[in-house]
């Protein structure tokens, strides 16, 4: 299916749940390269609220709706330029929601049942909601509804995008071509970022709220982010090159070389023979000069909250233009309507 659209650039969707505070991974990892390529595409950045109720007992509802404000901020405060951007709320729109029902009603159960995601997390939880397992296919919704060409997405979301891909084929096939059918955009560098006090884990939202020391958080004070990196897990070693150091010590590089952009061959010349403590200072500098002119823009941002609430409706309400048109289409295929 082709587009309708005047722009030749491709349709960019992606965005980030608003359930725990955003770390220095989802902007290493996601916001930052959101930021750099956003004038080669046509982009759409949603705060996934209603993904962040999967789990409603992890978060309370006053919570959800100020963290919702908070990552819309930092999403231009990271760098997303306001007026060539769609940044919106996804609640405030009925349309995903909608959307997701329908094609629910043409997705096997069994796709949703071999994700690795829900295997995970359902092993962890003494029961589970439905939502847990089927929010794969609001996700799905999301990507589909604005005709989205690249989902710029970590490695662990690459079965995500692909189970939309086959969702869509799905209901073309059913129904008559009316998706476009999107495509995975992983990071070379950078898409994962692993905990500092657990190095073999991704970097967590949730997790970094139960234990101190695990993440760095894009709003966090400086002492807080001293403290974590300072007691980051290394060894008793003092290697220092990416092939043949142990996890934590490569997640330190890692996270150095991202915000540095210094190769791999100058970063270990660098720090070679230097010992772990240089290694944690140097990425202490790199980091609070990565975030020094974020949460000052963030700060200025929710300053203005009368502002932002007026940004977002606007975006809102540019955002339905797109996804109302797909979901007629969709009801048409359908019968519906």
């Amino acid at each position: 299916m082709k587009k309708d659209q005047a722009s030749k650039k491709p349709r960019v969707f992606s965005g980030v749940q608003p359930s725990h505070d955003l770390h220095i991974g989802n902007y290493i990892g996601a916001l930052r390269n959101w930021a750099l390529k956003q004038h080669l595409s046509d982009n759409i950045f949603c705060v996934v609220d209603l993904h962040a109720l999967t789990l409603p007992e992890d978060i309370k509802p006053e919570v959800l709706r100020e963290n919702s404000r908070k990552v819309a901020a930092l999403y231009y405060a990271c760098g997303l330029d306001i007026e060539t951007n769609i940044v919106f709320i996804q609640s405030h729109l009925h349309e995903h929601a909608e959307a997701a029902w329908i094609l629910n009603c043409t997705t096997p159960l069994g796709w949703l049942q071999r994700m690795t995601q829900f295997k995970a997390k359902s092993e962890q939880a003494a029961s589970i909601g439905m939502g847990l397992l089927d929010y794969p296919v609001l996700q799905a919704a999301d990507i589909l509804l604005y005709d989205t060409d690249e989902v710029p997405v970590g490695e662990d979301q690459r079965q995500h995008i692909e189970l939309t891909r086959d969702i869509a084929i799905r209901f073309n096939n059913l129904f008559g071509e009316t998706f476009v059918l999107p495509k995975a955009v992983i990071p070379e560098e950078g898409a994962k970022v692993m905990g500092l006090d657990e190095p073999e884990a991704k970097m967590s939202k949730s997790v970094a709220r139960n234990r101190p020391g695990h993440a760095i958080n894009l709003l966090d004070n400086e002492k807080t982010i001293k403290k974590a990196i300072m007691s980051a897990v290394t060894d008793s070693e003092k290697e220092t090159r990416f092939e043949h150091a142990s996890a934590g010590v490569i997640n330190l590089l890692t996270m150095y070389r991202a915000l540095t952009h210094e190769s791999r061959d100058a970063i270990e010349a660098r720090f070679e023979g230097k010992g772990y403590g240089f290694l944690k200072k140097e990425l202490l500098g790199a980091v609070l000069e990565t975030l020094k002119p974020i949460q000052s823009k963030f700060n200025e941002i929710m300053a203005d909250r009368d502002g932002l609430e007026r940004l977002l409706a606007k975006n809102a309400d540019a955002a339905r233009e797109i996804a109302a048109k797909t979901l007629s289409k969709m009801k048409e295929a359908t019968g519906l309507g």
